[in-house]
């Protein structure tokens, strides 16, 4: 495991590189001086999506929803208890309507949709509402990943 990770801040985007024995005392932003762990979900626009996936090192859990969505609705709680108990994910928010073409981009047919992101790769792509156990497994098995293993797969793939 590298001696450090980059995480980018939640409030100003910049990419912050923390000690991983620093990871447990409440970080703070280089750039804004804000935590880097808030334990509440992101917002996350087109604009922030290509740097908080591709440049965050540790996992990166998007819901992609809509007001209007019942069940989008009735996960938002979950999701917030969830980013509340695992302050060291990165849990970001996409409202579809307001960002069309990247819920285009990210091949969003049905919401909500849930994926994960390890090290800029996708790791998990499901939509439909997770009970919060559903929820725990995802996030237990993406932090598990053996993420050497993942970019070798992503590498043999990408050369056949």
């Amino acid at each position: 495991m590298a001696e450090s990770l980059h995480i980018v801040c939640p409030h100003c985007d910049a990419v912050n590189r923390v000690a991983n024995e620093r990871l447990a005392d409440r970080p703070v932003c280089g750039k804004c001086a804000q935590a880097l762990f808030t334990g509440q979900p992101t917002d996350v626009s087109s604009a922030r999506f290509d740097k908080h996936v591709g440049r965050n090192d540790i996992p990166v859990v998007v819901d992609f929803w809509a007001a209007w969505c019942g069940p989008c609705r009735a996960f938002a709680p979950v999701f917030e208890r969830a980013s509340a108990a695992h302050p060291d994910i990165v849990f970001g928010k996409i409202d579809t309507e307001a960002e069309q073409q990247l819920a285009a981009a990210a091949g969003i047919s049905s919401i909500p949709t849930l994926m994960a992101f390890r090290e800029g790769v996708l790791v998990f792509s499901q939509p439909g509402a997770l009970p919060p156990a559903a929820l725990e497994e995802v996030i237990s098995a993406v932090r598990d990943l053996d993420m050497d293993e993942v970019h070798r797969r992503v590498a043999a793939k990408a050369a056949a």
